[in-house]
């Protein structure tokens, strides 16, 4: 990206005062469903980057992810047996339209959470078939999340960027030990590297192992057997000490990974930055 494209993104984002904007008292929502933090960030983004046009929409269809590949290449996206099927993240798609007309993804999120052990244990709630067990052996729901990032994956295939952010919270994505005390006083730690309660190695699969809470929307290139391999990360963020997320520290995250984005783009909306 040149230099004068960069500087025109941020002249943008200075002139709408960042985040502030959108952080007054109708936006402290205590609906922690990442939909309603998603048309949030698109109203900040169009406060930042006035001259740019962006839509929000809840799904994207298995026929526009397969048209997308074929672009690529002709022998890609050719099996569809549902007409009708569609992925539709938590979070819905953030869009950008671009010096072509073309609806560019700016941001996909999703929300996750698995593991009430510390509600639980904080309830005096015994848990196991014997009601007997602090604690609850952790489950596999999480790993249906792999679906739609693979997904977005491959509508993306040609883009050298990847805005899929992934926010967890529950006791099965600690990355610190917790201890919580019972009602009777008695306290209960958790262990966040205990294989029967953690899940995040399972998850770390989508972003390769590279960290978590970082934004990894820029693509990573890396070189193999003389190959060069473009990876597509998803953006992993845990509440690691148990707590949940709240709608400002999301948006902060959202408008981080969409800001990349666009400046990932920024050759593909020269025209319009330049129109200014």
């Amino acid at each position: 990206m040149k230099k004068g494209q960069s500087d025109r993104l941020t002249l943008q984002q200075t002139e709408g005062q960042g985040p502030i904007t959108i952080f007054h008292k109708d936006a402290q929502i205590h609906d922690k469903e990442v939909n309603n933090t998603s048309l949030f960030v698109k109203k900040q983004l169009e406060i930042e980057f006035p001259i740019l046009t962006f839509r929000y929409r809840k799904d994207l269809s298995k026929k526009e992810i397969n048209a997308a590949l074929q672009k690529v290449d002709s022998y890609l996206g050719q099996t569809l047996f549902v007409e009708s099927a569609s992925i539709r993240p938590d979070g819905g798609l953030i869009e950008v339209k671009d010096d072509n007309g073309q609806w560019r993804v700016v941001l996909v999120s999703e929300a996750k959470h698995q593991g009430k052990d510390i509600e639980n244990i904080r309830a005096g709630k015994l848990v196991g078939t014997k009601k007997n067990q602090d604690l609850m052996a952790a489950g596999n729901a999480i790993e249906r999340a792999y679906k739609n990032i693979d997904e977005i994956a491959n509508y993306m295939l040609a883009e050298h960027y990847f805005p899929y952010v992934l926010f967890l919270e529950g006791s099965n994505f600690l990355t610190q030990n917790v201890t919580i005390q019972r009602p009777d006083g008695r306290s209960v730690t958790l262990t966040y590297n205990d294989g029967i309660l953690n899940r995040l190695d399972r998850l770390t699969a989508s972003n390769y192992g590279m960290p978590i809470n970082t934004n990894l929307c820029e693509n990573r290139f890396v070189k193999c057997n003389g190959t060069t391999i473009m990876l597509q990360a998803a953006s992993i963020y845990t509440k690691g000490d148990g707590n949940h997320w709240n709608e400002n520290d999301m948006i902060m995250v959202m408008l981080n990974i969409a800001r990349t984005s666009l400046k990932m783009l920024a050759k593909d909306l020269f025209t319009q930055l330049s129109n200014r």
